[in-house]
């Protein structure tokens, strides 16, 4: 009866067509739209083809929404075009495709295999390392009108390779010829092949810039000009950092150790400096008793704790050891000032400076100042800063000794490259400065914030030498979360850019061209916010908003694009595969760049804005938690690019068939991007870190006294300044009570010392102990006898060479997969919630439009 009540009023409103069923949904679409002449079901057996997601047999409410959403894609996006079966095609074509890679990558195989079976010595890669040091050696090449010449024709092939354009098949194979030469090449161990490498991706990258911007702006609307030349401009701008990356790291000096004389009365008075301003007491105390052990003529050593926070323990502290306590009226320009206010009151010809955390070995001084008693133009001796905890990076993702950390790079191979063009950065610890110099230059800089890096400018612009002796003679805490990580790069990154601002390495006097260029190169890499924000957003541009970033075909995007990717992962991994892992720099600009990009601005625009910042050192965290504030930037960029993955989808589902190929790359690149997001949101779960005191990890003899005069003999396996955990002998298997009163001795040279111990826990042939009630002169021998040894740091992780960058790749992807899939797991609610949102977002879904399919009349 309700029914056909419905069905007379309906009909006598003009509701519906009476060849229509009586429907409350066909009811609500005549109120929207104008009822066809034939009624809602006749037109919908017509325009089915027009609108694949609406099923018109049975109408529902939403399908009024989606029929208007659907009108207005096919009016101003997607006009209807005849369907072509092109999905079958698409599939044969990708399986003939692959079963041609196949059968190409077997016969190269084949081939190589019988060329180095024929011809094995053109294959033995230390036999083709000597050819080719060899004829890098030759005297021939001291002619300079022979090296210059060999310049202007590499110039000219390489002008020639970057300009002359190419078809598809053309640029195909000149990329696949130079790729077979470089896996060959990439073969032979050496400096000479290194640098063929390098010239390798310089030519191609250089050839995907030439190609960029000759061939791929468009410029007929502006959305599309105004996305395309901002990607050029990152894009220039990455280009540029790898250039001066190759120019810097080309090739590494490594400089030996200069010996002393063997008279030590001919050695020279020092200063110790040791600025503190709010770190904890614990966190000085090693590094004060390290530097009081320093193996140096005892009247011609001085230390000096500079407490810039005026606290009463730390002047009890310092006096009860016998070091130099200084503070000032005056609290201007921060560490800097601190510093030159030191300089004032002391007077030693040259001056080494720890930060408060750097604990130096006893051989510090002898390694370093043996240059100076050779070289009076000699300012600067930097060493390695080496951290022996963990920084959020190894921590959070659990990569700590497996994977270099964020400063090997700099430290093992950047620097080493700096000191061939006299271009050594003074790092603000761990280094020694001859007084009369730095005094020339008016002592430390204030006039930024990056105080070390801008000193060391200063000095070599008045034409001062400087060196770097790779070789760890200090050990340090990193930072121990990643907002104070991030507070860190931020001070460094504003004080770059503001020397660039300020006192530009590329202006001025002083400096030679090298040397220009490698200060460029390190505020460069601090300016690098924008670019890769730039490239965290990119594929959105034709996801999202359908411009044409690059304006090619899709295989002629992945020709270029591809080898410029290939041929510099390849390189900087052979260069620096000790030192940074393919791929991870990456995680370490993304993780930074949105936080750098302001203060950078900021500091080129007003340099003298901002102000100096302490690194928090020596905390401690109770318990895993997520830095949601810090993650904030990173969760809104992973959800932009997920969302311009979706609109992918939706582009490949209904956008015109010569787009899919453009779409897909732009998915692969968002999801690239997502998964870099991934691991930098993995970095912000910080995890629970309780122990006051570090382990260090070392094999040292140790002798075990047990409370009934047995002695042992055992190795640490670790320790700290506040216990050890011993190995014993195999076969040994101690009954010990917990809290049991014992002793460790350990040897310095010719002497033992003794420290007492409880027992903390025994298993098996392992135990570990807690130092009891150590006096100030035992705490000081127990720094000696571990952090201070000549060779404590001797035995640190040495990585290895990066054996292929896939393996990285594969790490990152990995890390990201399982941080994402973490993050949906928190975000989505679980049983009936979840499949209350699963059906709420597949009926979202279901409204957007699809691609129309009509048949061919």
């Amino acid at each position: 009866m309700r029914r056909a009540v419905w069905a007379a009023f309906s009909l006598a409103c003009g509701l519906r067509h009476p060849a229509d069923s009586p429907s409350m949904s066909l009811a609500v679409l005549s109120l929207l739209f104008v009822t066809p002449a034939q009624g809602w079901e006749a037109w919908a057996r017509r325009a089915r083809a027009y609108f694949p997601h609406v099923d018109f047999d049975r109408p529902s409410l939403a399908d009024a929404l989606r029929i208007l959403l659907q009108l207005l894609w096919l009016a101003l996006v997607k006009p209807p075009g005849r369907h072509m079966a092109y999905e079958s095609d698409m599939l044969s074509a990708l399986r003939d495709a692959r079963r041609l890679a196949s059968r190409a990558f077997d016969a190269w195989r084949r081939g190589f295999a019988a060329l180095a079976a024929r011809y094995p010595s053109c294959f033995d890669p230390e036999r083709l390392r000597r050819t080719t040091e060899g004829m890098a050696g030759y005297a021939a090449w001291e002619s300079a009108a022979l090296r210059y010449a060999c310049y202007l024709m590499t110039a000219m092939l390489a002008a020639i390779c970057v300009t002359t354009p190419f078809d598809e098949s053309s640029q195909a194979v000149f990329s696949a010829v130079l790729l077979l030469i470089a896996l060959w090449v990439r073969r032979i161990p050496g400096q000479v092949s290194n640098l063929v490498l390098m010239v390798f991706s310089m030519v191609v990258s250089t050839r995907y810039i030439w190609w960029r911007a000759t061939s791929t702006i468009n410029d007929d609307t502006w959305l599309n000009l105004t996305f395309g030349l901002i990607l050029l401009m990152a894009e220039i701008f990455a280009w540029i950092v790898l250039l001066l990356g190759f120019f810097q790291s080309s090739w590494t000096l490594k400089r030996l150790v200069a010996p002393l004389p063997e008279d030590n009365e001919r050695w020279p008075t020092v200063d110790v400096f040791i600025p503190i301003y709010n770190e904890p007491l614990r966190v000085l105390k090693p590094t004060v008793m390290a530097a009081l052990a320093l193996d140096w003529p005892f009247d011609k050593l001085r230390v000096h704790v500079l407490d810039d926070g005026c606290r009463e323990e730390v002047r009890t502290f310092a006096e009860s050891v016998g070091a130099g306590y200084i503070v000032r009226p005056e609290h201007k320009h921060a560490k800097a000032g601190n510093i030159n206010h030191a300089l004032g009151v002391t007077s030693a010809c040259f001056v080494a400076i720890f930060d408060c955390d750097h604990i130096p070995t006893r051989s510090f001084l002898k390694s370093t100042m043996g240059g100076f008693l050779k070289d009076d133009k000699l300012a600067l001796v930097q060493t390695p800063h080496h951290f022996f905890s963990a920084d959020p990076f190894e921590r959070n993702l659990d990569t700590h000794g497996k994977v270099p950390n964020e400063g090997e790079l700099f430290y093992g191979r950047v620097q080493d490259g700096n000191d061939l063009w006299n271009a050594t950065f003074f790092c603000g610890s761990c280094a020694v400065l001859r007084r009369s110099h730095l005094m020339e230059v008016g002592g430390i800089a204030t006039d930024t914030v990056t105080e070390d890096a801008h000193t060391s400018l200063k000095l070599h612009r008045l034409g001062y030498r400087s060196s770097y002796i790779n070789v760890v003679q200090a050990a340090g805490l990193a930072t121990e979360s990643l907002s104070a990580h991030i507070g860190q790069r931020i001070r460094w990154a504003r004080g770059m850019a503001q020397i660039f601002r300020c006192d530009n390495p590329l202006l001025g006097k002083g400096l030679s061209l090298a040397q220009r260029f490698c200060y460029l190169n390190a505020m460069l890499h601090f300016l690098n916010g924008v670019p890769r924000l730039v490239f965290l957003t990119s594929p959105m541009a034709f996801l999202i908003f359908h411009a044409y970033t690059i304006y090619a075909p899709a295989l002629g995007i992945v020709l270029y694009v591809v080898p410029h990717m290939i041929f510099s992962v390849l390189s900087n991994s052979r260069l620096n595969g000790r030192f940074r892992r393919s791929f991870w720099g990456e995680v370490y600009e993304t993780v930074l760049a949105w936080y750098i990009v302001i203060p950078t601005t900021v500091a080129l625009l007003f340099p003298g804005l901002g102000k100096f910042n302490v690194t928090a050192k020596g905390g401690v965290m109770n318990q895993d938690f997520v830095d949601w504030d810090i993650s904030k930037p990173y969760l809104c960029l992973l959800a932009f690019n997920l969302l311009g993955i979706g609109f992918g989808v939706w582009r490949l589902a209904a956008g015109p068939d010569y787009e899919m190929g453009t779409a897909v790359i732009n998915m692969f690149w968002a999801g690239y991007n997502a998964m870099l997001l991934g691991v930098a949101l993995a970095v912000a779960r910080e995890l629970r870190q309780v122990r006051v005191a570090h382990r260090v990890r070392a094999s040292l003899p140790v002798t075990l006294h047990l409370p009934d005069g047995r002695a042992y003999r055992c190795w640490t396996l670790d320790y700290s300044e506040g216990g050890m955990a011993l190995q014993l002998a195999r076969e040994l298997r101690l009954s010990l009570a917990r809290d049991a009163e014992l002793t460790v001795s350990l040897r310095l040279g010719e002497r033992s010392f003794a420290f007492p111990c409880q027992l903390v826990f025994a298993k098996g042939d392992r135990l570990s102990v807690r130092f009891a009630d150590l006096s100030l002169e035992q705490e000081g021998e127990l720094v000696q006898c571990t952090f201070g040894r000549p060779d404590a740091w001797v035995a640190r992780e040495e990585f290895k060479q990066e054996s292929s960058p896939l393996g990285s790749a594969l790490d990152i992807l990995r890390m990201g997969w399982h941080s994402l899939r973490g993050l949906l797991l928190l975000a989505v609610p679980s049983g009936a919630d979840s499949r209350r949102g699963s059906v709420a977002l597949k009926w979202l879904l279901s409204l957007l439009p699809r691609q129309p399919f009509l048949t061919q009349d």
